[in-house]
């Protein structure tokens, strides 16, 4: 099975090829630049370089969420669209599942992306298998979670809460990591997929726009706000 796995859900943007789960190329960026930009241009470069074409694809593994709101957009839809196109399986894994994979930690590992006024999407996984869902949730909550655990490392996006780590959990491990496009591929190569017009970002958080709709509208009941708005 040759699959194409993308992720731009955060500041990186990741993508490998893969072929019956072994990596045949990868490209990982981390700088602050539109991912909307590079993302194909990424994916053409790889397919070019390993000579397939793009009709060779039989699946794409997309991270699903949560993370960033635009960033998510970008490669859900561009695999979508690539899906549709080609006529080929579409599967989501989690964001927060491909900063944890592909490091040799032991022990509760605790995944993170900012999500802004110290707050964050935080992942609870242990041996590769999720412990807990993965939740939106003040930084604090996601330390108290954790405080009766021995042995806990944080991945991901790590820097902005180093100082709150080492200050309520001086024991625990600190390692900041990248996502993983090849895990998430060699992960969803063995998941379901789901059907294209199905497909949608796990953003596990309202847009702030959003938001502050539902604060000054009150809607008697959240599955009427489209139809409100």
């Amino acid at each position: 099975m040759k699959i194409l796995a993308m992720d731009t859900s955060s500041q990186a943007l990741a993508v490998a090829l893969l072929d019956a789960g072994s990596l045949v190329a990868e490209v990982t960026l981390n700088i602050k630049k539109n991912h909307s930009i590079s993302l194909m241009p990424a994916v053409d470069f790889l397919v070019e370089s390993v000579g397939w074409k793009p009709t060779d694809l039989d699946r794409i593994v997309v991270a699903q969420g949560p993370g960033s709101y635009t960033g998510l957009r970008v490669a859900v839809a561009t695999a979508k669209t690539l899906a549709y196109a080609l006529k080929i399986e579409l599967v989501g894994v989690s964001s927060l599942y491909a900063l944890t994979a592909g490091h040799s930690l032991s022990g509760l590992v605790v995944p993170i992306m900012d999500a802004r006024r110290n707050h964050v999407y935080a992942g609870f996984y242990d041996k590769g298998q999720a412990v807990m869902e993965d939740a939106h949730l003040a930084f604090v909550e996601v330390l108290e979670r954790v405080a009766s655990v021995n042995h806990v490392t944080f991945v991901g996006e790590v820097a902005h809460f180093r100082s709150q780590i080492e200050a309520y959990l001086p024991q625990a491990s600190i390692v900041e990591t990248l996502p993983s496009a090849f895990e998430i591929g060699k992960l969803g190569q063995h998941l379901p997929a789901t059907p294209v017009d199905a497909f949608v970002p796990h953003y596990l958080k309202r847009v702030e726009a959003e938001e502050n709709w539902l604060k000054n509208n009150l809607p008697e009941a959240e599955e009427d706000y489209i139809k409100r708005v």
